[in-house]
């Protein structure tokens, strides 16, 4: 079957098996930053925005994403540059690996509440599994993040 997706900006066309993942044909075109945990849909690692809304790419199959636009953190870098260091500040990226669905829930989180209190960040990662830091340090460095955005804009006004 011949699916077109727009994937991080750019036009893509290419021949699938109706079975295939969305998280397979992303990493089979370069979107190395969607990663398999679980495979039940339970830890977040292959979180991708597909028009906009988080989705689990292991649980999407890669037909359901035709015609539709899906980003992967390697079209974002510039949006989760602004915040990725405030986390890093808190020492919760210690192996990495959890990143990638902490940022793309992050970035989605952001877009549609740009000022979200404690437990709605908390609510909106619930769904990314981290095995070495737990969920403070994500919640300190995101707050840190809005804190230092909510100071930059004080003293612009």
């Amino acid at each position: 079957m011949e699916i077109r997706i727009r994937l991080n900006g750019k036009n893509v066309e290419d021949h699938i098996e109706a079975n295939l993942l969305l998280i397979d044909f992303l990493r089979r075109h370069g979107c190395r930053s969607v990663k398999r945990g679980c495979e039940t849909s339970n830890c977040g690692l292959c979180t991708v925005l597909m028009d906009g809304s988080p989705v689990l790419s292991c649980s999407v199959l890669a037909a359901r994403a035709d015609g539709h636009q899906v980003q992967t953190l390697e079209g974002l870098q510039e949006e989760a540059e602004q915040f990725v260091g405030f986390i890093a500040d808190q020492g919760a990226d210690q192996c990495g690996f959890c990143n990638p669905g902490f940022v793309m829930n992050t970035i989605a989180l952001l877009r549609e509440n740009p000022d979200p209190t404690d437990d709605e960040i908390r609510a909106y990662l619930a769904g990314n599994l981290c095995r070495c830091s737990g969920y403070d340090g994500q919640l300190r460095g995101i707050r840190n993040y809005l804190d230092s955005r909510r100071g930059s804009n004080d003293s612009i006004a």
